[in-house]
């Protein structure tokens, strides 16, 4: 009898174990996006570049780029194209290819042909974005060791104290902002 209850509740457990199993995949832009800003070796710069991708919002469409399309991909492919340097990716309103060179990201639509680039300066210590080789737009720039400027909402820059008050000060800055603009 006790066999008998042991096979039936092994069963139920595997069958329940089966049911709550999903395939959301791997969110590889969004993870990469953020293992990108742990390498940076300053956690107020971490931080800074955590507010200036949500300001911009460049984590909320890597986040949706991920929900929509890559992990689409991925649960229907098998492989998720974020997780290789370069790639064709066939979405719902036209095809993009996504390359990485070590120095940025572009992001080209085959629909438009419109582009989209991260680019890291060395010479002046920046990170900008541009749009469809038009103006760059400066995210942030090193100033020193303890410095740096950070865009802000408005478009203006702000500099920035890389310690926790500066860091909490630029955070209620973009906060305030953020919740202006609702």
């Amino acid at each position: 009898m006790k066999k008998k209850y042991l096979s039936v509740a092994l069963v139920i457990a595997l069958a329940g174990s089966m049911l709550t199993t999903s395939c959301i995949g791997n969110f590889a832009l969004t993870n990469k996006l953020l293992a990108w800003n742990k390498t940076i070796s300053n956690k107020f710069v971490n931080e800074l570049v955590f507010f200036a991708f949500w300001i911009i919002p460049v984590y909320e469409v890597s986040a949706l780029a991920d929900v929509l399309v890559f992990n689409t991909i991925e649960f229907w492919s098998g492989n998720n194209p974020v997780a290789c340097g370069k790639k064709v990716i066939d979405g719902q309103d036209g095809r993009y290819l996504v390359e990485c060179d070590g120095k940025g990201y572009t992001i080209t639509s085959e629909n438009d042909n419109s582009v989209v680039r991260l680019d890291f300066d060395a010479a002046d210590d920046s990170w900008s974005v541009r749009v469809n080789e038009g103006e760059s737009y400066k995210l942030m720039t090193f100033i020193d060791d303890s410095h740096v400027k950070m865009i802000t909402p408005d478009g203006s820059m702000q500099v920035v104290e890389l310690s926790q008050s500066g860091v909490w000060a630029y955070q209620q800055t973009a906060t305030q902002a953020a919740f202006a603009m609702k």
